[in-house]
Formats: C-alpha cells, structure tokens, sequence
C-alpha cells in the first residue's frame, strides 16, 4: 500500500508547487523508493485541452493520450516516470463522471451530492494504483481558501481518515513576503493560510517557505510554534537560477528528511544523488553558448512552450553549452522580411499551435533557415509550415497551405497540402473523426510508432529506423504530395507503420533541417535529453563556431 503526499498551497498561486512536487519526488527516487505524482485541478473544463495556451500554459500530452496540465512536465522531467490519464483530473471531469452515474441510475435514485458522491468520486481516483508505488505524491492544484477547491480539499481530508495511521501526510506550500519599508520578513500570510488549511480539518505536517530573501532561526520558529509544526519541519524555499537545482536545494535544506520523519521512516536511506550533481555541473559549466529563435504566437507567456523550453536546455546541457532562447513573435513579420528578425541566430525552432494567425511568419521562418542553411526544427506546426514553404517556393504549388486555414475563414483559398485528418489506426482500432466532432480530446492524441528511412539524418539522430513519440495534431502532410515534394529534395524520413501518415521531413542538402509532426520535447529529461534536441543543438553548435 502506498504512502500519501498531498501538495496544498496558500497565500498566493504559482509559488511552485509543482516544482517542489517534483523535486520531492526525485529525492524519494534518490533514497531507493518508487514514486507517482498526481494532479487534481479545480477547475470546471474536463481538461486543459480546449483552453488557450494563454489561459493554462502548454498542454502536456501522456502516451496514453491524456491532454494535462503542464505539471506533469514537471513530474516526468524530475522523476522519469511516465504520466498516464490517471494522474490528472479536473473538477469538470469529477462531475462529468458523478453526473454520467446518475443519469444511468448507478445511485439507485438517491439525491446526489458533493458530500459524498463528488469526493467519493476524488478519492477513488486518488486511490488508483494504490499497489504499484512507495509513494503517492498528490498536488492540489489552486490555493487553499478557493470555493471551487474546497471538495478537493475535503476528500484528501476524508481519505487521510479512512487509511491506516501514518499512511497520508500534508506539506503545504506558503509564501513568506518581504516589507523593504521594515526590512523584515512577514509570517503572518502563512499564519493565516495554515489557520484557513486548519479550519477546514487538514493539519499540515511539513511547511515550505517560499522567500526571497534567508528565513532566520527565529521566524521557522515563530512559524513552527503559530501553525503547530516542527522547526525542522519548516522547509525554506529560496529563488534559484535553474529549476533543475531544485532537488539539491531542497535536500541541502531537509524537505526529503522532513517527509520521512513524518512518516517515522527511520533510519532513512541514504540518496543517491549522484544524477543531480551531474545535472547541475552541467548547467554551471556550460562551454559555450549558442542562441536558438523560437517563433510561435504564443511568445508573450513562456508557459506557452514549457517543454520545448526544458528540452533545449536538456540539449544544452547534452552538449556542454548554455542555449539562450529568444521568443520572436511569428506576426511581427508576416508581411514583411524575416531577416532581419531571425538574422544572428545559430539555430530557428517553429512549435505548434493551432488557427492560421501567425502563420505566413512561420513559413517565413522555414523559408529563412532552408535558404540561409541554418539549423530549423520544425514541430507539428512548425513541420507543415515548413512543408508549405517547400511546395511554394520550390515544387512551384504557388497556393499551397492548410485546410485548416480554408475550415478557418469559411472559404477555399489554398491548395491543401496539409489537411483535416480523418481517420487513422491506433493499436488494432481505426479511429474516424469529422470536423464537426467535439474539440475535446478529439485530436490524434498520445504515443504512435514510426518508421524512419535508412540513411536519413533522423534515422542517424535516433540511432535505429523504429520510434515511438506523442502525437496532437488533427491535421496531418497529404501524403499524395509526397513523390513531388521528394523529387525538390524534402524527403519524407519518417512514415507511420502503413505508410500512410508522414511523421517526419527533411532537406537532403541542408546541414540541418527536420520537421517532425509529433511533440519530441514531451519525453526529454535532463539527465536523459531527447535525441533530437541534443542534436539540433549540436548543430547550432557547429553554426557558432563557424561564425
């Protein structure tokens, strides 16, 4: 039977709860035990994958198709345990489910409620996979006081109660803020934050400070002795230059210690951190530096791209070098000249994303690093936008674009080289969809195999011809513009298992051109950084030493 962990943050939001989830996840790893982490978020959609990235941040995708909140990024990066769909869930999907039992009659005609329907309903995703891991470490996503977190809040309460004594803990996350005009730090916050936590019938076991500034002796103390805690159990969490010193940080100053005495855990293994040294002697000597433009439309909130973000750093540190990233707005120039936006730059990243707004500048972008041969990876998006500037400018299809794009303005304007897909083979299913399908989860969703060509630059990249990557896309290369396309010198590098699907292109003559339609960045670690990545910095690598 597992242990619990549950994440609870007050005062404010966007302290790091998922951060420090992780981190403390990666440290129990550390000590030899197996781990699971867990997000319940208390908002109303089914899931974040309608919201706006500018709304939610990215969508993280799982392998088995889950769309989630970046959170699990974090997990998996820390912990390399691959999130599944049963390690989120949304108030939307709590109730959905709650309210689908009783249409069907599965209450037997009794009145339903949030006490107990709706938190039985939590605690029986809480409970999954009870038997598999050591420790279960579940976030709360929200801050304590929010009306609409408070079933959550009362579930974890009820299922602390119903387990064996010493089963369930508590570490809440506070923020302890700094008054210049006194030059003191303030405790009161997370007095009050713990007294709201307290009121509702949940006593945290271990509290971490978030402070900008050191937390002597004498304010722990105030704090254990007002929110009932031990000294030892308040846990500073200070501002770092690289999340990936998080797990360090956090042991140098005893989270990991802190958790396994509340479990009476003793004596305690010793860690093995010999991963994260690694990690941070390869963020603090970087060799190098090479400047990599991503060009999105979602540019003005860096959550947007989170792990496409962390994936280059991974390739950073792969090899050796520090990547500074520039967020460059694909609008700025989608009627004007790329160079001078993308010139200077020893590598070019075109992401995702969805709607025709942003997208001549991205084709621009592709046509910029093809014709100037400069290093360009071209993800989902980014690989059709590429694939565009490829069958205009060089296969002579002078209104190539998307079917997304005609679907968009309600009129056919373009020759559709990329188009709605709809239908495909997951597993031993075909799965059909229609454009005027619901936009949930609806998409070509999670891990699907490909097989790239031999000799091809990507088939180098990944050391073998069979991979298996994350998918979220619904419109897909046309795969009938191949033969043309091919005899210009894109090479389709990547195909699905039967051959219908292109997953991967690349330019014959260029040093280094992929476009790809699945999401690579989801599955790299920093002590396991994704192929591709590695390599595209590699290249660019080579580009700044050539400058």
């Amino acid at each position: 039977m597992a242990r619990y962990i549950f994440i609870t943050g007050g005062v404010v939001s966007s302290l790091g709860k998922g951060l420090t989830s992780a981190a403390l996840g990666a440290l129990l790893q550390a000590r030899g035990f197996s781990v699971r982490l867990r997000k319940l978020d208390p908002y109303l959609n089914v899931d974040p994958g309608t919201m706006s990235p500018f709304e939610h941040g990215e969508v993280f995708v799982t392998d088995d198709g889950a769309e989630t909140d970046l959170d699990l990024g974090h997990y998996e990066r820390f912990t390399g345990v691959a999130a599944r769909n049963t390690d989120s869930v949304s108030s939307g999907r709590i109730y959905t489910t709650v309210l689908e039992k009783e249409r069907r009659g599965d209450y037997l005609g009794k009145t339903i409620q949030v006490i107990p329907h709706v938190t039985n309903e939590i605690k029986d995703f809480i409970a999954i996979g009870d038997d598999e891991v050591d420790f279960m470490l579940c976030e709360i996503g929200g801050t304590v006081g929010d009306i609409e977190a408070l079933p959550f809040f009362e579930a974890i309460r009820q299922f602390s109660q119903e387990r064996p004594r010493g089963q369930c803990i508590f570490m809440h996350l506070t923020l302890l803020p700094y008054l210049a005009a006194s030059g003191e730090l303030k405790t009161k916050p997370t007095q009050h934050s713990v007294k709201e936590l307290r009121s509702i019938g949940i006593a945290p076991d271990v509290l971490v400070c978030r402070s900008e500034h050191p937390i002597p002796d004498k304010e722990r103390g105030k704090i254990a002795l007002f929110c009932n805690v031990r000294q030892d159990s308040v846990i500073p969490a200070y501002d770092l230059k690289s999340i990936y010193e998080a797990p360090m940080a956090y042991h140098n100053v005893g989270l990991d210690q802190a958790v396994l005495d509340a479990f009476q855990i003793s004596p305690a293994p010793k860690p093995d951190l010999s991963r994260w040294v690694d990690v941070e002697d390869r963020i603090h000597n970087a060799e190098g530096e090479v400047r990599v433009a991503v060009v999105g439309k979602y540019t003005q909130l860096e959550d947007a791209y989170k792990s496409i973000k962390e994936a280059l750093v991974h390739g950073g540190m792969a090899n050796r070098v520090r990547v500074t990233l520039e967020w460059v707005d694909s609008e700025q120039f989608d009627d004007k000249d790329a160079a001078p936006y993308l010139e200077g730059f020893h590598a070019i990243l075109v992401p995702g994303g969805f709607g025709e707004r942003g997208t001549e500048g991205k084709i621009k972008a592709a046509e910029f690093a093809r014709t100037r041969k400069i290093p360009y990876l071209g993800i989902c998006l980014g690989m059709q936008m590429a694939v565009i500037e490829a069958a205009r400018n060089v296969a002579g299809i002078e209104a190539a674009g998307s079917e997304e794009f005609d679907h968009e303005a309600g009129a056919k304007r373009f020759e559709p080289v990329v188009y709605h897909l709809k239908e495909w083979v997951q597993g031993n299913y075909t799965v059909k969809r229609k454009l005027g399908d619901d936009k949930g989860g609806t998409m070509r969703l999670g891990a699907y195999n490909a097989t790239l060509a031999e000799g091809s630059t990507v088939a180098r990249v990944y050391g073998g011809t069979a991979i298996e990557e994350r998918h979220r896309h619904r419109y897909e290369v046309d795969v009938k513009y191949r033969e043309q396309l091919e005899a210009c010198g894109l090479e389709f590098s990547g195909m699905s298992p039967d051959g219908r699907l292109p997953e991967i292109v690349e330019w014959k003559d260029h040093p280094w051109f992929i476009g790809v339609q699945f999401h690579p960045e989801l599955k790299s670690k920093p002590f396991l950084p994704h192929p591709l990545f590695a390599d595209f910095v590699r290249a660019a690598k080579e580009v700044e030493r050539l400058v």
